[in-house]
Formats: structure tokens, C-alpha cells, sequence
């Protein structure tokens, strides 16, 4: 026996099964909540309470409809999920923070206001991450429903990872020596509109504004490729002799420009220079010893540090 009950249950089992299959499924699933309600009543159970129990048992309409009509109630299944996930992190962890410092440096060296160019990197990182997340999962929803195959290899024991290496390069280290490249990559275009120093009502450069068709965009470079190298750090875990050698090359592609610079007085802007008495008087020879003498040391430093720990981590 069935009531309006079972009448609203199947009404919204129904709902979502194709239309050509609802008359065939409706006959057999009212026949058998009938045969399950007759059994129940059988053991002395009331009527309305078995139909109420059965219903129950049957479950979410919407879910049962899924089953009838062979539809996933997922958007991502088991089989796709794998390859969707690596690939979503291989992009997520490269693509927006490439795109983000490109789009901080374009808009500090050619915006009327360069302070604007740290937010306008977050934005657009943060942005092309939400684009990537949604056109991949888009397109691995569709190639589910559409059943396209993968057609990747199958796994084999040759694929099983190495053993998981200690880290050694911290979240807070990585985050920490990103933060100061960013800083340090949005000081050269603040320094050329933003100076502390004023000048006929405008802002007076600290370092010579030549270098901005020579080697401020070298400088840059080396930056942005010195971004890549910390993320390419906390991505291994550690120091390893590749990355090592990058260090070194960065820090001479860095260095040896920049030595050049201060020992033929071209680093800083002649106006700049003129500003101060004691730059003029000898100053600006103290200066650069100095600062010749700490990028040699920091530079070295660096590198043996590099060195050292790469030789920790490959024992």
C-alpha cells in the first residue's frame, strides 16, 4: 500500500530522471517501496510508520534520481582528480607570482605613481590564480561528462617518490628573502619619482637616471630571476649544487655591474650628489669603498653559505 507519501517521494525521485525512462522507473520503484512496505507491515508494523521507514531508507530523492539515470554527483571524479590536481598546483605555484612581479615592474617603471606596484601585482597574481582555477576545473568537468580519456601511462613501481628529504628552507625563510627582492625591486623606480629628496618642486633622484636605459633593467632582471630562485629552494626543500651555482651566478650578475658603477662614480645621480657638501668633499669615495667592500662580503658570504649547506644536505 502507498499513500500521497510515496506519491511526493517519487514526484521528486523523478524530477531529475530523463523523461523517456520516468514512466518504466516510477512503475518499478513504487512496486518496490510497495513490496518493502508490505514486508515491514507483515512483521506488525503500522502502515504509515513502515512507509515513513522505508522512505528513509531509500534515502535522498535527488541522489537516488543520480543512480537511476547513471549521473556523477561530483565535479571532479576519482579518475580525473589525480591529474587534475597535479596540474592545477604545477601552474598555481609558477604562473601567478611570474605574472604578478612581470605586471609590479611594468607598472613601477612606467606609472606616474610606482607605489601602486606592489598592489597591482598582488591583484593580478591573485586574479590569474582564480582564472587558472577555474578554466581547469571547467575543463576537466566537461571532459568527464563528455567521458573524454586521459590516455596517461599507466603507474608503475618506477614512478614511486625518493624517500621525503628534511627541509631545510623554511616557509618563513623563503617568504622572508621574497619580501626584502620585492622591496628592493620596488625601490629603484620609487627612488626615481618618490625621493625623499626634493628638487625645484620635484623629486630628485638617488641613483643616476642614465641607468635606466643600461643597467637599472639588468638589475631588475637579476631580481626577478632571484624571486624564481627562492621559490625554486623551498620547491627542492634544500640546497642542491644546481642551485648553488644559480646563487652564483646571481650574485655575480648583481655584484660585478654594481662594483663597476660606484668605482667610476656612475651609480649615484651627479644632482643627487651635488645636494650634499660632504659627498662632494671626499664623501663620495667613502661611500663607495664601503659599499664595494659589503657587496664583496655579502656576495662571498652568500655563496659559501650556499655552499655549506648544500654539502650538509648531500651527506
Amino acid at each position: 500500500m502507498t499513500t500521497s507519501l510515496t506519491d511526493r517521494y517519487l514526484t521528486a525521485t523523478l524530477r531529475s530522471v530523463p523523461a523517456p525512462r520516468r514512466e518504466e522507473i516510477a512503475t518499478e520503484l513504487r512496486a518496490s517501496i510497495a513490496d518493502m512496505i508490505d514486508g515491514r507491515t507483515a512483521d506488525g508494523h503500522d502502515a504509515a510508520t513502515a512507509e515513513r521507514e522505508v522512505l528513509n531508507e531509500l534515502g535522498d530523492p535527488a541522489q537516488l534520481a543520480a543512480r537511476y539515470a547513471d549521473r556523477r554527483l561530483q565535479l571532479i571524479g576519482p579518475a580525473y582528480y589525480l591529474a587534475w590536481q597535479r596540474l592545477l598546483i604545477v601552474l598555481l605555484s609558477t604562473i601567478p607570482a611570474i605574472v604578478g612581479v612581470v605586471v609590479g615592474v611594468v607598472t613601477a617603471t612606467t606609472s606616474d605613481n610606482p607605489g601602486n606596484a606592489i598592489g597591482a601585482a598582488v591583484s593580478t597574481a591573485f586574479n590569474v590564480a582564480v582564472q587558472i582555477a577555474f578554466w581547469v576545473t571547467a575543463v576537466f568537468a566537461v571532459m568527464e561528462r563528455l567521458g573524454t580519456q586521459l590516455n596517461l601511462p599507466e603507474w608503475n613501481v618506477d614512478q614511486l617518490p625518493d624517500e621525503p628529504v628534511e627541509r631545510v628552507i623554511s616557509l618563513t625563510d623563503a617568504c622572508s628573502a621574497i619580501v626584502f627582492l620585492v622591496l628592493t625591486i620596488a625601490f629603484l623606480p620609487w627612488q626615481q619619482f618618490q625621493s625623499v629628496i626634493s628638487s625645484d618642486g620635484g623629486r630628485l633622484p638617488i641613483l643616476d637616471p642614465a641607468l635606466w636605459t643600461s643597467w637599472i633593467p639588468v638589475f631588475l632582471a637579476v631580481l626577478v630571476a632571484s624571486i624564481g630562485l627562492e621559490i625554486a629552494k623551498y620547491r627542492a626543500r634544500r640546497w642542491t649544487w644546481s642551485l648553488v651555482a644559480v646563487n652564483a651566478a646571481l650574485n655575480l650578475a648583481f655584484a660585478v655591474p654594481a662594483i663597476w658603477l660606484l668605482l667610476n662614480d656612475r651609480l649615484l645621480n651627479p644632482d643627487f650628489v651635488a645636494r650634499f657638501a660632504w659627498l662632494r668633499d671626499g664623501g663620495l669615495d667613502i661611500v663607495a669603498r664601503i659599499s664595494v667592500t659589503a657587496i664583496i662580503l655579502i656576495s662571498i658570504w652568500d655563496v659559501i653559505d650556499s655552499v655549506i649547506k648544500a654539502r650538509r644536505a648531500a651527506r
